[in-house]
C-alpha cells in the first residue's frame, strides 16, 4: 500500500529533488487530457439559407484538440444525432488501441443514437498536425476539427519559434443534405451532385452569394512570423492554395516535420495537413490580401466544385487603438494567381519537393529491406445495373463503382476488428486480397472493353514486423484521377512515384532511401504510381482508402490484417467494455 509522505515533512533539498523527478516523469510519460464531444444537430446558415447539420458540441467546424506527444487522450463521445456516428483521430497512430481508431464497421461498430463510447489512446512519438472527422457515410461535410500536437515540454521545432500558430481548415459547404445526396447517387448508380462552396474555417467568404459577412480573416502583426496548420477537411477535393504576395515555407506534411522549402502555392489533398510558415511584411502594407483555394481535379467528364473560396489577410496598423478594426475597405485587395485547374506538373512538382528532414534528432527509418511486396490498381470501374433498371452511369445499363486491384470493397454489418479478434470472422471477411491485379492490363493506356469490378469483403493478411512495400497504380478506365490514399495505423514512406505504367524493372532503382517524406495519406498521380514503404508493427485491422468520399463509397477502399507478434508488447490489447454494438 502507497503511503502519503506531506511536503513539510521533507528537507527542502529533497522535496525539490522530488518534484524535479515528478516533473521528469510527467514529461516523459506525458499527461491525461480529457474531452468531452456532444454530438448534436446545430442550424448553420450560409450562401443565404439556414440548414440543420451535425455537429460536435454545437460547433462548425468542430472543436480544436490540442496535447502533446506523449500524453494520453481520452474523449467521451456522447450521439444525441438521430445519425449513427463515429470519429477518426486522423493519422494517430493507435499503438495496439485499433479500438480507438473509428471508422465504422472497421474497427467498430457505430454510435448509435442516445449512446457513449469513450475514446482512449496514446500519442506515442508523433508530434504535428493531424486533425479529427466523422468516419461514416458523409457525415465529415461537417464533423471535423484540427488537431495540435505539440512537442514534450522543453523540445523546440527544428525551426524558428513561430509568434502564433493558427488553424486553417479547408472544408466543403453543401446546401442540400449530403447523406441524401450520397443515397440518391446509390440508388441511380450516377455520380453524386458536388458542393456548392469551399470553405475556410467554416467560412466561404466573399466570393459567394451573401458571405461577405461570412470571410475568415488573419490578422497579422508587420514582421511577425506565424505558423499556418493547414487541414483539408473537404469532401471531394484537393485544393491549391496561395496567399497574394506573401511566400509560404512547408515545414511539416501529415505530422512529420521536413525540409523546409518555400513556395507561392502549394497543394493539399483531402485528409493531409501541412504547417507552413508565413512571415508578415516588416512594414505596415497599407493594402490587403486574398488567401485563396480552388480545387484540383483532372476528372474528363465529371463535374466537381469549380469555384474558389478567400479569406483575407489583414496587417493591424500599428498606430490604431485597439479597438478599432483593422479591415480598411478603401485598401487594395490583392488576389493570388493559381495554377490551372488541372496543371498536374505543378502538382508533380510541388510534391517532388517533400523531402524527410533525416536528422539524427528526426530520422527517416525507411525500411531498406522488403518482406513483403504488392502492387495494388487503384481507380473507377462499373458495376451492372441491377435486372430490369436503367442506371445513370457511364451507360444507361451500368452504375459507377471503384476498386483496389479490381475488388469494390463492401463494408460488412460487424465491425472486423472484433471478429478477428474473437476469432468469430467467417461470413464477415476473407483473408485473401489479392497481392497484384488477377488480369493485367495497360493501365493508363486505352481501357479494357470490359469495365465491370468485383465485389467483396476482403483482407490483406501480414505478420507482425514484415517490412511492406506496395505500389499503387493509378488506372485510367473512366478517366484519369489523383487519388488520396490514406492508411490508417500507420506512417508511410514515399520511395517513389511516376507517370504512366509503373516499371518493375527500371524504376526501383530510382527510390529515394534515404530521405523520403513520410505521410499518412499520400496522392496516386493522375494517370501515374506512387511506391511507399511502412513496417507492419502495430497489430490489428487498418483501413485503407481513397479520401476522396464519393471514391471510397463506390468502394475505392480495403483492409489490412496485421497479426500480433510474439512478444506481449507486440500484441493487440483488449476491446474496452463500452464498445458500441452492432
Amino acid at each position: 500500500m502507497a503511503m502519503a509522505i506531506s511536503a513539510s515533512a521533507l528537507p527542502c533539498s529533497l522535496l525539490m529533488a522530488a518534484l524535479m523527478l515528478l516533473a521528469s516523469i510527467v514529461e516523459v510519460q506525458g499527461i491525461t487530457r480529457y474531452y468531452e464531444f456532444n454530438v448534436t444537430m446545430a442550424n448553420v446558415t450560409r450562401l443565404c439559407s439556414t440548414k440543420s447539420i451535425v455537429t460536435v458540441n454545437g460547433q462548425f467546424p468542430g472543436p480544436e484538440l490540442v496535447a502533446r506527444e506523449g500524453d494520453r487522450v481520452v474523449v467521451r463521445v456522447n450521439n444525441h444525432a438521430q445519425h449513427n456516428i463515429s470519429l477518426h483521430w486522423h493519422g494517430i497512430r493507435q499503438l495496439r488501441t485499433g479500438w480507438a481508431d473509428g471508422p465504422a464497421y472497421i474497427t467498430q461498430c457505430p454510435i448509435q443514437t442516445g449512446q457513449s463510447y469513450v475514446y482512449n489512446y496514446t500519442i506515442t512519438g508523433q508530434r504535428g498536425t493531424l486533425w479529427w472527422h466523422a468516419h461514416i457515410s458523409w457525415l465529415r461535410a461537417t464533423v471535423y476539427g484540427p488537431m495540435a500536437i505539440l512537442p514534450k515540454l522543453g523540445v523546440p521545432y527544428p525551426f524558428p519559434a513561430p509568434y502564433k500558430e493558427v488553424p486553417v481548415i479547408f472544408g466543403e459547404w453543401w446546401q442540400a443534405d449530403t447523406e441524401v445526396v450520397i443515397q440518391q447517387a446509390l440508388q441511380t448508380g450516377g455520380g453524386p451532385n458536388v458542393s456548392d462552396a469551399h470553405t475556410i474555417n467554416g467560412l466561404p467568404g466573399p466570393l459567394y452569394n451573401c458571405s461577405a459577412k461570412d470571410t475568415y480573416k488573419l490578422k497579422v502583426k508587420p514582421g511577425k512570423t506565424y505558423m499556418l496548420r493547414l487541414i483539408n477537411a473537404a469532401l471531394n477535393d484537393e485544393l491549391f492554395f496561395s496567399i497574394a504576395n506573401h511566400s509560404l515555407t512547408v515545414v511539416e506534411v501529415d505530422a512529420v516535420y521536413v525540409k523546409p522549402f518555400t513556395v507561392d502555392t502549394l497543394l493539399i489533398a483531402p485528409g493531409q495537413t501541412t504547417n507552413v510558415l508565413l512571415t508578415a511584411k516588416p512594414f505596415y502594407p497599407a493594402a490587403n490580401y486574398y488567401m485563396s483555394a480552388v480545387t484540383y481535379s483532372t476528372t474528363r467528364p465529371g463535374t466537381f466544385d469549380n469555384t474558389t473560396v478567400a479569406g483575407i489577410l489583414e496587417y493591424e496598423f500599428p498606430d490604431a487603438p485597439a479597438a478599432a478594426p483593422s479591415f480598411n475597405k478603401a485598401l487594395p485587395l490583392y488576389k493570388p494567381t493559381l495554377p490551372a485547374l488541372n496543371d498536374t506538373n505543378f502538382v508533380g512538382n510541388f510534391t517532388a519537393k517533400l523531402r524527410s528532414l533525416a536528422t539524427k534528432q528526426y530520422p527517416a527509418a525507411v525500411p531498406k529491406t522488403v518482406d513483403k511486396r504488392f502492387f495494388f490498381t487503384v481507380g473507377l470501374g462499373t458495376h451492372p445495373c441491377p435486372a430490369n433498371t436503367t442506371c445513370q452511369g457511364p451507360t444507361n445499363t451500368t452504375q459507377f463503382a471503384a476498386s483496389v486491384n479490381n475488388v469494390s470493397f463492401v463494408l460488412p454489418t460487424k465491425a472486423l476488428l472484433h471478429s478477428h479478434f474473437t476469432g468469430l470472422s467467417s461470413g464477415v471477411y476473407e483473408p485473401d486480397f489479392p497481392v497484384a491485379p488477377l488480369v493485367p492490363f495497360n493501365y493508363t493506356g486505352t481501357p479494357p472493353n470490359n469495365t465491370n469490378v468485383a465485389s467483396g469483403t476482403k483482407l490483406m493478411v501480414i505478420p507482425y514486423g514484415a517490412s511492406v512495400e506496395l505500389v499503387m497504380q493509378g488506372t485510367s478506365i473512366l478517366g484519369i484521377e489523383s487519388h488520396p490514399l490514406h492508411l490508417h495505423g500507420f506512417n508511410f514512406f514515399v520511395v517513389g512515384q511516376g507517370y504512366a505504367n509503373y516499371d518493375p524493372v527500371n524504376d526501383p532503382a530510382k527510390f529515394n532511401l534515404v530521405d523520403p517524406v513520410e505521410r499518412n495519406t499520400v496522392g496516386v498521380p493522375a494517370g501515374g504510381w506512387v511506391a511507399i514503404r511502412f513496417l507492419a508493427d502495430n497489430p490489428g485491422v487498418w483501413f485503407m482508402h481513397c479520401h476522396l468520399e464519393v471514391h471510397t463509397t463506390w468502394g475505392l477502399r480495403m483492409a489490412w490484417l496485421v497479426l500480433d507478434g510474439s512478444l506481449p508488447h507486440q500484441k493487440l490489447l483488449p476491446p474496452p467494455s463500452d464498445m458500441p454494438k452492432c
